[in-house]
Parts: structure tokens; sequence; C-alpha cells
């Protein structure tokens, strides 16, 4: 299939060159029982991670490692997106800076009241 075919060029890109690849299966014309010969082709692999940011999403590492399939649903469990990711790692996956930063002030917030906690219960 043509677009097995790209996957393996983007996966090439990106061992060469560290050049990631976005697919959108649902912007590609597909025929009846395409996408899941697509997604039985490329398989599952060992990483697969869920998370709720805007709504359920699933992402899952293929049997072949730095392909990787993205689908994002809605409330009702209806797929609104899908996507071959060819790339080290899905960009949702990474921390965004901005919450880093908020993570590191309810930490050290956390910290700071633990060791007051810890001061009183030794007075």
């Amino acid at each position: 299939m043509p677009l097995l075919h790209e996957v393996k060029h983007a996966l090439n890109k990106l061992i060469e060159s560290g050049e990631t690849t976005v697919i959108d299966l649902r912007s590609i014309p597909l025929a009846p029982g395409e996408e899941d010969r697509i997604l039985q082709t490329l398989g599952v692999g060992e990483i697969q991670a869920k998370l709720n940011a805007l709504g359920p999403s699933e992402i899952t590492e293929t049997r072949y490692a730095g392909i990787w399939i993205v689908t994002h649903y809605n409330d009702e469990e209806d797929i609104i997106g899908r996507f071959i990711e060819v790339t080290m790692m899905p960009e949702i996956l990474c921390s965004q800076r901005e919450d880093m930063i908020a993570a590191y002030e309810a930490f050290d917030t956390t910290l700071e009241e633990n060791n007051e906690s810890s001061v009183e219960k030794s007075e």
C-alpha cells in the first residue's frame, strides 16, 4: 500500500535527519477496512499510554520503533482524530514548559507545607 511505503520512508527520514512526520489518517480517503489493515500491519509494540487532556487519547507504539498511532476520542468515545506519527516520542506525551513551571511551584509548596508540618509535630 502506498501509505505504508510513505511510513517506511518517513521512518528512514527520522533515522537519517531526525525529522518527524505526521500522517492524518482521517484526511486520507481510505477504502472500507483499509485503516484496520494498516493498523494490523503496523501492530502493537511495547508502549501504550492513555491520557485525558481536552478529551481522552490513546498513544500506542507500533511493533516498529519510531512509528506511533495517536487516537483522539470525544466524550462519547467516538474517534475524532487518528494519526500515524513517525517520531522519537509523540509531542502529546512531552511535558510542556508552562506545565512544568506550575508543577515546580506546586511541588515547592508541598515541600514547604510538609516541612512546616514536621516542625510543628516535633515541638
